[in-house]
């Protein structure tokens, strides 16, 4: 497999914030906002697998008090995106292979429902906005940018959710891209995979736009297995790797 791309330090990352956006004041605010904030350092590996959580530091360079640090935490616990035991420093959890083709089977056949049932109602004003944003996509892709590509794609899927109009199905999707956001990000870091991609994305939108419930789910499916499936295969073969009695976490 070729080399990774580069990823964003912890300081990129939170100088990748909007200039116009300010802390919030707010008890409750805040928390949202540490966990804004330390979700997406997690998503993007500016915080990598098994990095120690130094409250003491993430209460300067996010500028609040140790409560809604602590929050946050918690709550990215349950999340499954840091590990908190007693008495010790919360670390990132790592990427688990197993864990990661278990979401393939489940995101695959979520986002193939969805597609299906989107070609059979999607309006043209709503293939249009799905074209704005693959075109905003193919931006940042020859930006070099993503971040701001991991947020256009999120939206271009999340559009297809929205155009199925079954609510039910969009609740599990965005409760279950809680834990899949970070394999999907991952998946980009490959320029290869990133290219091919794009290419899933533009045959995803035919499909649509030929209202054609079958092959937009085919699509869908496939372009979900093979964008988690090169995740996969890069830990298990950091796994077979590493030396005996540790495990390498995905670079």
């Amino acid at each position: 497999m070729s080399k990774l791309r580069s990823i964003p330090t912890p300081q990129q990352t939170m100088l990748g914030l909007r200039k116009e956006e300010k802390a919030p004041t707010k008890k409750g605010d805040l928390h949202l906002h540490a966990v804004a904030i330390l979700r997406n350092m997690i998503i993007t590996g500016a915080l990598a697998p098994g990095d120690r959580l130094n409250e003491r530091q993430l209460c300067e360079s996010l500028k609040v008090s140790r409560t809604p640090i602590r929050e946050a935490i918690k709550t990215l616990a349950q999340d499954g995106l840091i590990q908190a035991s007693p008495n010790r420093s919360p670390v990132v959890a790592p990427l688990d292979a197993h864990q990661t083709a278990d979401l393939i089977v489940v995101v695959s056949t979520i986002e193939a429902l969805a597609g299906e049932l989107a070609a059979a109602r999607v309006t043209e004003a709503e293939v249009a906005e799905l074209g704005i944003l693959h075109y905003t996509m193919l931006k940042h892709q020859a930006n070099d940018d993503l971040p701001d590509y991991f947020k256009a794609n999120k939206a271009f899927h999340r559009k297809i959710l929205e155009y199925a109009h079954n609510s039910t199905l969009l609740w599990i999707w965005d409760l279950m891209s809680l834990r899949v956001d970070r394999a999907r990000y991952a998946s980009n870091l490959w320029p290869e995979r990133w290219g091919k991609a794009m290419h899933e994305h533009e045959q995803i939108l035919k499909c649509l736009s030929d209202r054609n419930p079958r092959a937009t789910s085919i699509a869908m499916s496939e372009h979900v297995q093979n964008g988690l499936s090169v995740v996969v295969t890069s830990l298990l073969q950091a796994h077979h790797a590493e030396p005996p009695g540790g495990r390498k976490p995905l670079a």
